[in-house]
């Protein structure tokens, strides 16, 4: 049988120190923001938009970006990490994958003003390393080893 594969991007939004988590309603498992690739999106884009829409930050991505370019090529920011997710999983069977690029962010602010239809701000949570380190449910140790070197990498 053939895997379904979604295109996403997620965004650590780092603020002070701090990383931005929220309990995704249908998962119930604390995630930063991101979302699916639109069709006439570029990864980096995408990822800062379900920022934008999910927590009304505007951040900036601490990304590298090739010098390489040409008349036809234009570099894109690097996402710090590439990776294959599995959704939708009951028993042996996967519904479908996400092929996720992972972007860190520094944010100005941790004022959570989402969009309307989006989460309510309460669902989200400003998680410092040491509270990373915490024993706190529907806290993966992906997002855990992921949000400490974002706030690593992004720094105050």
């Amino acid at each position: 049988m053939e895997t379904t594969r979604h295109y996403t991007a997620t965004v650590y939004v780092v603020s002070d120190g701090a990383v931005a988590l929220h309990v995704h309603d249908g998962l119930d498992r604390w995630l930063p923001p991101g979302g699916h690739v639109d069709r006439d999106e570029l990864p980096h884009e995408a990822g800062l938009r379900e920022v934008r829409e999910e927590t009304g930050l505007d951040p900036e991505l601490v990304a590298d970006v090739d010098d390489v370019e040409s008349a036809t090529i234009d570099p894109l920011p690097k996402p710090q990490h590439f990776q294959l997710a599995d959704v939708n999983v009951h028993g042996d069977f996967v519904g479908h994958q996400h092929v996720d690029m992972v972007y860190y962010a520094r944010a100005d602010s941790r004022e959570i003003d989402p969009s309307d239809g989006e989460q309510p701000a309460e669902d989200w949570r400003w998680f410092t390393a040491a509270d990373l380190d915490e024993s706190v449910d529907g806290l993966d140790p992906d997002v855990v080893d992921i949000g400490r070197r974002a706030i690593e990498t992004v720094g105050e």
